[in-house]
């Protein structure tokens, strides 16, 4: 029995096969994300990589299809929360229209909610009985899982990590509308952001141009990325205190900062934890870009 897996984010489009076991059964496709179409563009796009995903392997013939879409979503497959990464987003009934489109059972969860399926199942929190997932890509999203369950909280909204306050307090814009989130500081567009402000570019640069820039030592672009490590670790240990979990797992698209990136965040949310406290593991994606495709198909087989 195979799913098909498809993950919306802000940029990119990813979808595959998955089998019963995680394992992906398929190529994983992708495309970028017509966000500034609006949400009519979006789905179309979902629904036709997700028929290239159905028929990519002979002989496969999925019986569903998960969904792990950025935003908030409600238990009927609707958003009921977005940012400005994907304008128009909230309300869209996201399982109603791709049901439509795919004549087979859908089902829609929050992205890095599925993500965290994904990791505790098969993935860096396997045999985890608490875990934190967060996500840092175009934007931040965070799930908790307590006592093998995956918790949503009453909204949908549980495990939110990218719109807590942020350890700084320099006034800068969050995609939700407010200031000085943490994804503020440390999603990928807001450290290019930072960057760019800081060595008075005339455009925001891509994250993998900061990255390059920090690399061959630019002062500007280290620091970018030397903040966000600060904010993002110190918002870990925060929640760590909280809910004190098994495990942390941080995925998306930053990691592609590379090692360095990783280990400031860790020595950042060790320095931020509550003295005395046993230290909580943070570990990367086992399922890296798809991770979010395989838990939404776990979800949905």
């Amino acid at each position: 029995m195979s799913v098909v897996g498809v993950d919306i984010g802000g940029t990119k489009i990813a979808a595959a096969l998955v089998a019963a076991d995680g394992a992906l059964a398929g190529p994983v496709l992708r495309c970028p994300t017509p966000a500034a179409e609006g949400p009519a563009a979006v789905l179309q796009a979902a629904a036709d990589l997700a028929r290239r995903a159905a028929s990519s392997s002979p002989g496969a013939t999925p019986v569903a299809c998960g969904v792990g879409t950025a935003g908030a979503v409600d238990a009927d497959g609707r958003v009921t929360h977005a940012t400005g990464s994907l304008p128009g987003w909230r309300g869209t009934d996201v399982r109603a229209a791709l049901e439509a489109a795919l004549f087979m059972p859908v089902t829609v969860h929050n992205d890095v909610h599925a993500m965290a399926v994904a990791e505790t199942r098969h993935g860096a929190a396997a045999g985890a009985r608490d875990a934190l997932v967060v996500a840092a890509g175009t934007g931040i999203g965070g799930a908790v899982v307590a006592s093998g369950a995956l918790v949503r909280g009453r909204h949908g909204l549980a495990g939110s990590v990218g719109h807590l306050p942020a350890a700084a307090a320099l006034g800068r814009p969050c995609g939700c509308g407010a200031v000085d989130h943490v994804e503020s500081y440390a999603a990928g567009p807001a450290i290019a952001a930072l960057y760019a402000r800081a060595a008075g570019l005339g455009e925001v640069p891509t994250l993998e141009a900061t990255a390059t820039a920090a690399r061959s030592g630019d002062a500007a672009a280290r620091e970018a990325i030397a903040l966000a490590a600060r904010v993002l670790g110190a918002c870990l240990a925060a929640a760590a205190t909280l809910l004190d979990p098994d495990v942390v797992v941080l995925g998306g698209g930053v990691l592609g900062l590379g090692e360095p990136f990783v280990a400031s965040v860790t020595a950042a949310m060790r320095a931020a934890s509550l003295p005395g406290a046993p230290d909580v593991p943070l570990h990367t994606t086992a399922f890296g870009q798809a991770a979010v495709l395989t838990g939404a198909a776990l979800l949905a087989a």
